[in-house]
């Protein structure tokens, strides 16, 4: 065929046409920005430090992340870039908190997330670490049964924002105990919310507050809010859920990602666009294949907000669904070098008076110093009293525990019989005084070893990479000889429970922290634990004996006899 000016412009005007049609369609895309971050744990205050996990570079201002200021201020920011944006949250926004929101049951927490604009949260585990009830209480409002209103003329109105629980029901009825999705239209596009916990959360928090409830299979209950999404016509999914990973790259990367949610990724349903991940306190930035085998982000942003995922959801209004080669995800640091935002100063100063007044109420007594010194490498009284509580929160059924144990690094502070004020009476203790002796809210757990598992997680208190010991706190009726200069696995002689030998073939209920039940600070012998049941904060549980027992005299160390070189 030949090709003349008359046959030439009809195939261009065509060419530009057609041209024209692909970038108004690319014009009707719409651009979603949504604001995720994980596992805040009720940190209002700029927590110290920041995570050498979560670095991208070495600027020295990694130093210096978080604070809700901060946060509020960043998010601000981050939402001047878009017309559409949603903020999200993937668990654990509150428990586990520091004094300044924990010793209110949070809620300054849920205060400040409904001023920065928080609109959805998946349940974490630490959502149920005061129960069910409790649970509820911040969800819908009212005031503490036993604390009462913290500010009668303002009670508590409960959160303006909706916890998702799509895993969690009433085990006689099978109903939600709280809604398993929720859906915002944007741009005439409905999208759709599911969020979760971690099936194990019963291995993690007292079993008391989660009576009657059942944790399903997180794909189970994924494919079920899919479904049910599907029929109210929402095609574009994100998932909320309290399971993480670990990656050994920087703040963006995927390194090498492990753990549970490389695995769920695989599973979990592929009509979710994005999983927003949580609960390890790591951050990352992946795309794993969905059972399809088709890639889609998996996010995490480390923990108590000092970091925020942004991430552009691109929507076809057409089909009402994700174009999932189109997203992009990165981790933000929340500096604090941005201007602090004045309403979350305002909610601050507002509960600072209250908070200065109950840190410094009495909770218990003490006769004399009870103390962690002179250091990890020795026996230790104090270990051995926050020992004994852990026992004597689990000793009753279901855990029914017999031994407890802490790591010596999980004591932070003394307990001492002249306070630092001069203006207060001696022996006294306050709420203040036991959060510095475990600031780091830590749920203890019960699990099943044999005497011969107990024997070898005892010997790993010395650690033989390194050559350093650290002496665990060990409760009431355990006894043992720890012989240094020995070889390695016969360091631990004389081994006694209740004045007998340790059967070494018996289990034995022990309760530690799930720090150690993980594995931490070398004791991987109790990763083989089984049958785990949670048991509460060890904060909660420390004051709980404080109180019952005071006054309180020093336990002795002679639980470990530790015989050097």
């Amino acid at each position: 065929m030949r090709l003349t000016h008359k046959s030439i412009f009809p195939m261009a005007l065509a060419a530009i046409l057609a041209a024209g049609a692909t970038e108004a369609a690319e014009h009707k895309l719409l651009k979603l920005q949504l604001l995720t971050y994980n596992d805040f744990h009720g940190n209002m205050a700029a927590p110290a430090g920041s995570d050498a996990k979560m670095r991208e570079t070495e600027d020295p201002l990694q130093h210096d992340l978080g604070g809700i200021e901060y946060l509020a201020t960043t998010l601000s920011n981050l939402r001047q870039k878009a017309k559409h944006s949603i903020t999200a949250c993937a668990g654990d926004l509150i428990g586990g908190s520091p004094m300044f929101s924990g010793m209110f049951h949070d809620e300054p927490t849920v205060q400040a997330m409904e001023s920065l604009g928080l609109e959805v949260c998946g349940v974490g585990n630490h959502e149920f670490d005061e129960g069910l009830t409790e649970l509820l209480r911040m969800q819908y409002g009212g005031c503490h049964p036993e604390d009462g209103c913290y500010f009668p003329e303002e009670p508590y109105d409960g959160a303006n924002f909706p916890w998702l629980a799509a895993n969690v029901m009433y085990s006689k009825s099978g109903k939600n105990i709280l809604p398993p999705t929720w859906i915002k239209r944007i741009g005439g596009v409905n999208i759709g919310f599911i969020g979760m916990t971690l099936s194990g959360t019963p291995a993690l928090v007292s079993q008391e507050g989660i009576q009657g409830l059942r944790f399903e299979d997180e794909v189970m209950a994924a494919n079920r809010a899919v479904m049910a999404l599907r029929k109210q016509k929402v095609r574009a999914m994100v998932l909320l859920i309290h399971e993480g990973g670990a990656q050994a790259g920087t703040y963006n990367g995927c390194d090498g990602i492990s753990g549970p949610i490389a695995e769920l990724a695989k599973k979990l349903p592929a009509e979710i666009d994005l999983i927003v991940s949580g609960h390890t306190h790591r951050a990352y930035v992946c795309k794993l294949p969905d059972p399809n085998g088709k890639l889609r982000h998996v996010t995490s942003a480390s923990s108590f907000g000092r970091a925020v995922t942004e991430t552009w959801l691109t929507i076809d209004p057409k089909t009402r669904d994700v174009v999932r080669s189109k997203t992009i995800a990165n981790n933000v640091m929340v500096l604090r070098t941005v201007a602090r935002d004045p309403v979350q100063t305002a909610i601050i100063d507002k509960w600072t008076p209250l908070y200065e007044g109950k840190a410094n109420e009495q909770v218990g007594s003490i006769t004399a110093d009870i103390t962690n010194s002179p250091g990890r490498d020795t026996p230790s009284s104090l270990a051995n009293l926050v020992a004994d509580s852990m026992l004597a929160a689990t000793s009753v059924a279901p855990n029914n525990a017999q031994i407890a144990l802490i790591n010596a690094g999980g004591i932070r502070a003394n307990l001492t019989w002249v306070p630092a004020s001069g203006n207060l009476p001696a022996g006294r203790i306050t709420y203040a005084d036991l959060y510095k002796v475990v600031p780091f809210g830590n749920t203890i757990v019960t699990i099943t070893l044999t005497g011969d598992q107990l024997k070898q997680a005892l010997e790993q208190q010395y650690d033989e990479s390194r050559s350093k010991l650290g002496i665990l706190g060990v409760s009431n009726g355990l006894s043992f000889d720890f012989v240094t200069s020995a070889g390695q696995g016969n360091r631990v002689q004389n081994l006694l429970f209740n004045g007998q030998p340790l059967d070494m073939t018996k289990n034995y209920q022990v309760t530690v922290g799930d720090f150690m039940a993980d594995g931490g600070s070398g004791f991987t012998v109790l990763k083989e634990g089984k049958n785990r049941l949670g048991g509460g904060l060890d904060l909660d549980v420390f004051k709980a004996y404080i109180t019952k027992n005071s006054p309180v005299s020093p336990p002795p160390v002679d639980r470990i006899n530790l015989i050097g070189s």
